[in-house]
């Protein structure tokens, strides 16, 4: 009999394995049509809906394996990188959906949930002034106007899943919307420096490599804090935090 393997769980929402099948577990209905919504959108593929009975979504897992995870060492060919980077440039080239994505908050909204949140790390003594500062300006090149594309929202390097140089699904889609296509770069990418230019040079165009150095240091800032109320370690080598230390 298969063993469930718990993929990822937090207060908020957990994933199980068992066997071929991911079972998501959301008390978040909203969060999960907006899963469902955005997978029968996209022009990449995505995880075949198996069943769905609130609070579970059932999906079939997909052939292949992630190119990596942050903190952990990348794997893939440069042309695998490249595969994946043509699949993000066809997502951001779909027509755009109607949601407002978690890459599409505004700039006013964005500035001043940056500016709490960097206050908050030196207040509560999760990060150095300095450390903050610096990257708080570096983040300062992400406060543009952008033209919105499709959006993952939420493209970590864990939610692609290639099979030799063949991108086989993207997963986790419930911050899909319009939003910075820069953002989806950034994020793919965050930790994983070293494949940029493969990731680029699959994406087809050019692109400004100081938004997405800005992006690296604005979702670390962001997300530091929650990481570590909800059991994860963003202090871990290769992980956020180190991320941060590499802009100064």
């Amino acid at each position: 009999m298969d063993e469930v393997e718990v993929v990822v769980a937090h207060s908020e929402r957990a994933t199980l394995r068992v066997g071929d099948v991911f079972l998501k577990v959301d008390v978040d209905q909203a969060r999960v049509d907006i899963e469902v919504d955005a997978m029968s959108l996209v022009p990449v593929p995505t995880p075949k809906i198996l069943w769905r009975k609130p609070p579970v979504l059932a999906l079939a897992a997909l052939p292949g394996a992630t190119l990596g995870r942050l903190g952990g060492p990348a794997t893939g060919s440069p042309a695998a990188w490249a595969a994946a980077g043509a699949a993000i440039r066809k997502l951001h080239e779909a027509p755009l959906p109607p949601r407002v994505g978690g890459a599409g908050r505004s700039v006013v909204a964005l500035v001043a949930e940056l500016d709490d949140e960097c206050e908050l790390l030196v207040a509560n003594g999760l990060l150095p002034a300095d450390l903050v500062t610096r990257n708080r300006q570096v983040a300062e090149a992400a406060f543009r106007p952008w033209t919105p594309a499709f959006t993952h929202g939420d493209l970590q390097i864990a939610h692609v899943f290639v099979d030799g140089d063949e991108v086989t699904g993207i997963i986790d889609w419930s911050e899909a919307g319009q939003g910075d296509a820069l953002y989806d770069l950034a994020t793919f990418t965050l930790g994983h420096e070293e494949h940029l230019d493969d990731v680029i040079v699959g994406y087809g165009t050019d692109v400004d490599l100081d938004v997405i150095r800005a992006w690296w240091s604005l979702r670390s800032l962001l997300i530091v804090r929650w990481l570590s109320e909800h059991g994860f370690d963003p202090f871990a080598p290769g992980c956020e935090v180190d991320v941060l230390r590499s802009r100064m």
